[in-house]
């Protein structure tokens, strides 16, 4: 699927990437991005992929990935990388299952180490993330989960929201749907614009509030305060002493950090078994049949 004008200038088109985490065929999630593409006005090559479909092993924690800058499993993870790699946007959208993201995209997130090793291809890549719920206010922590998503792979949250509709086609059915669509386009070509009640650290929407003015940002941890103010509610949070995604820099110190932990692991290995081993036989595991 393509969009170009006349006017455009020379050079390969823009590609954006549709990552569907939903399997069903035209179902609200493949459409939104279809019709946020058609609102562009950048002319680009639009690609889907939906994420489902795809084999997405458990990571099973043995940092390979950090030290050779690839996975040792088999499976599909290296093609759905490559597809985020080589494009210039990401669109994403995922449906609400349980009052949560569907578990292809936790899947993938889990491999989320091997981002490390193409963060220059990743870093600041434009990025939206739509959540699809059937029932007004049931989304959920889906919306965080699709942020937490796009801030590991490292991207630019332009804009993220959720839509209401429960049957195929319904979203675009809904005026108060395509008027956020329209906006989420406008907002992929341009910039995100904060405003109080965003976390000013990484913009995230979503507070846990420790006491009656100290909250902590659920998308990127970091504390600070809450206050009252004409328009609603502003947040004062800094950042921590371990960043994770606020810059290069600090993605790059994690991923030292993450490969330093194993080097810990090795220095310390006699002295932790010792503790651990006797409960190598406790309690009787449940085997699958």
């Amino acid at each position: 699927m393509e969009h170009d004008s006349e006017t455009s200038a020379p050079g390969r088109l823009k590609t954006i990437l549709g990552l569907v985490c939903s399997p069903r065929r035209l179902g609200n999630s493949e459409l939104l991005i279809k019709d946020v593409s058609t609102r562009l006005n950048t002319p680009h090559r639009l690609k889907l992929l939906r994420l489902p479909r795809f084999e997405i092993h458990p990571c099973n924690a043995c940092y390979a990935c950090l030290e050779t800058g690839q996975c040792s499993m088999e499976d599909d993870l290296h093609p759905v990388l490559e597809a985020l790699c080589e494009a210039d946007a990401i669109i994403l959208a995922a449906p609400t299952y349980f009052l949560g993201p569907p578990s292809c995209l936790k899947a993938l997130l889990d491999r989320g180490l091997s981002f490390y090793s193409r963060g220059d291809s990743l870093w600041g890549k434009p990025a939206l993330g739509a959540v699809i719920a059937g029932i007004s206010g049931k989304e959920g922590y889906t919306k965080l989960g699709v942020e937490s998503f796009l801030k590991c792979l490292l991207a630019d949250i332009r804009a993220s929201g959720v839509f209401y509709g429960a049957l195929p086609g319904e979203i675009l059915q809904d005026g108060a749907n395509l008027e956020r669509i329209a906006e989420f386009a406008a907002a992929l070509e341009g910039t995100n614009n904060e405003h109080e009640g965003f976390c000013p650290v990484c913009g995230g929407d979503t507070f846990r509030f420790l006491s009656a003015d100290r909250v902590r940002c659920m998308l990127c941890s970091n504390e600070g305060e809450a206050r009252g103010t004409e328009k609603g509610i502003a947040f004062s949070i800094r950042p921590g002493e371990h960043e994770i995604f606020t810059d290069p820099d600090t993605a790059l110190r994690h991923a030292d950090w993450l490969r330093g932990m194993k080097e810990r692991f090795k220095d310390k290995k006699r002295e932790l078994l010792s503790r651990s081993k006797q409960y190598k036989n406790a309690g009787e595991w449940i085997e699958p049949s």
